[in-house]
């Protein structure tokens, strides 16, 4: 159905706020609120960091990062509104990113917790993370055409469907079930609300009245002597705090911390990063918004680059669900003025109090929902012959979530790796296991790239991926490991994970033959034609 472009008022000065700006700010506000209370409660739980460095100086500098961008896609919709005389331009959502957060936390950080027990270095690996991420984003706003003409969609969404069902939904969904009379409902009203695109009385957001009703629910088995939940007991730490950038301390990672070998973590995030915000000006231009690319790229990556100076771990993006903002009626104003209650929100340290009345299982069903979609558009917004790539990109996810379980189980019994190991035997190939974890999003990616590109007989494509994947396996990036101090740690130098090396590199030989072999007998069928059509 065609949406009527109507002309703005006030002499060419569009307005700033309108009344679907109220129904904008708050579902971007839930959504940024969402990954705050994910940071309060997953750095302590799986990396270490203390509430008090989490208050008093990783959310000031999210705080930043988001008011940096929300203001300037914000006056970035005010221009095309001006240049176009429309008054239906809806500025781009924007946040942190969740699936880097996520990434970063379990994949990173909490690793660097694991080995060394020291909250500076898990601190400094998060930022390293961070600012490596935002300077591949900003050169992605400048070279992403050619990696999204050569990478096809599969293996790039495959990828993204593999954190998405695994480290996103899944331990979110045991979470879920641990806690079903307070978390059950809110997380089926929020799948079922966004998959219908339900419109609730008032348009009270799907989401906040899910939150609402979790939190109520809580709180009212606890009044008749049922807790089904416990409010943090963190002291409230009401007070005013602001960015206090070390550049040396965090810096220091990239020479103390060997930041390098967490590249097969951050480069692939990072792609998937600019690819993503690429698809939401994507869905914005259909939407009937058309922003210049280059330079909403470039903010893109310059705000998770204003997060790793100040001191936040988590990178910031461009939402998908553009379109989802303009239904709502949101236009312009919204954007800034979430961007400057959520900066009000952690410059006061209120997050502990948010954690004293909302339950967190309240919330999570937001994020099942990003898993389980994440996962369905990886299938559906692929060529239908590129569904059997997609699937042997979820593999190296899948094994790299099973050695979570298995590290966590370990840690929980207090039982090491080198104990454990022998013990696995024939049961479970613990060694097959430990190898698809080492580098997974890079072997996921260039394992459905393979596949995708085998699938549409582009052979030379596909060769050159496998020997990419040689070259990274011979250098450690992919399937290399060993044991240090009883733990699982990645190995690094020449021929590293030398039998994968040499697989790939056999499969790239193959398929370069094969696809000369293809080649010559297309072109002597063609001169067998041309003979023919002369003799003729």
């Amino acid at each position: 159905m065609n949406r009527s472009r109507s002309k703005s008022g006030g002499g060419g000065h569009p307005r700033w706020f309108v009344r679907g700006d109220a129904d904008g700010l708050a579902g971007l506000f839930v959504d940024n609120l969402l990954q705050l209370l994910l940071i309060a409660v997953l750095c302590p739980l799986v990396c270490g960091l203390p509430m008090e460095l989490i208050i008093s100086r990783i959310l000031p500098a999210a705080a930043i990062s988001i008011l940096f961008g929300n203001v300037f896609y914000s006056w970035q919709a005010w221009r095309l509104a001006k240049a176009s005389g429309r008054d239906d331009v809806t500025a781009l959502p924007y946040g942190i990113n969740t699936v880097s957060l996520i990434a970063y936390i379990f994949l990173i950080m909490g690793p660097v917790w694991r080995e060394t027990g020291n909250i500076d270095l898990v601190w400094q690996a998060g930022i390293f993370a961070c600012l490596a991420g935002g300077a591949l984003e900003l050169a992605g706003a400048f070279i992403v055409d050619p990696i999204r003409r050569f990478f096809p969609r599969a293996a790039l969404l495959a990828t993204l469907a593999g954190i998405a069902i695994t480290f996103i939904a899944m331990g979110f969904a045991f979470q879920i079930f641990a806690s079903p009379a307070v978390a059950l409902v809110p997380m089926m009203l929020i799948v079922l609300g966004y998959a219908t695109k339900a419109r609730l009385p008032f348009g009270f957001p799907v989401g906040l009245a899910a939150i609402v009703i979790g939190a109520l629910t809580a709180w009212g088995l606890r009044w008749a002597g049922l807790p089904s939940f416990t409010p943090s007991t963190e002291p409230l730490a009401i007070a005013w705090h602001f960015p206090k950038p070390d550049i040396a301390g965090m810096l220091s990672f990239t020479t103390e911390g060997g930041g390098w070998k967490y590249f097969s973590v951050i480069f692939p995030m990072a792609l998937f990063n600019v690819m993503g915000s690429l698809q939401s000006l994507d869905s914005a231009e259909a939407a009937g918004d058309r922003y210049e690319t280059r330079s909403s790229l470039a903010a893109n990556g310059i705000g998770s680059l204003v997060a790793g100076i100040l001191g936040s771990p988590f990178p910031t993006t461009i939402y998908i669900g553009h379109p989802a903002w303009k239904g709502m009626g949101a236009r312009i104003g919204y954007s800034a003025v979430n961007g400057v209650l959520i900066a009000i929100l952690c410059f006061t340290g209120t997050a502990t109090l948010i954690l004293r009345i909302i339950p967190l299982e309240a919330t999570l069903g937001i994020l099942i929902w990003i898993g389980v979609v994440m996962a369905a558009q990886a299938f559906q917004e692929s060529p239908k012959s590129h569904a059997l790539a997609v699937a042997m990109g979820l593999i190296p996810a899948l094994g790299a979530w099973a050695f979570l379980l298995i590290d966590t189980t370990l840690q929980a019994t207090g039982t090491t790796w080198e104990v454990a190991l022998p013990k696995f035997g024939s049961a479970l190939y613990i060694d097959g296991v430990i190898a698809l974890n080492q580098g997974f999003l890079l072997s996921s990616l260039l394992i459905a790239a393979i596949t995708a590109f085998a699938i549409d007989r582009r052979l030379f494509a596909a060769s050159v991926c496998a020997f990419s994947a040689a070259a990274l396996s011979a250098g450690g990036l992919l399937h290399g490991w060993e044991l240090s101090g009883g733990q699982v740690v990645a190995k690094f130098g020449w021929m590293a994970a030398g039998g994968f090396a040499a697989s790939y590199a056999a499969l790239g030989l193959i398929l370069l033959l094969v696809a000369l072999v293809v080649r010559r007998d297309a072109s002597v069928e063609k001169i067998g034609m041309s003979f023919e059509f002369g003799e003729s």
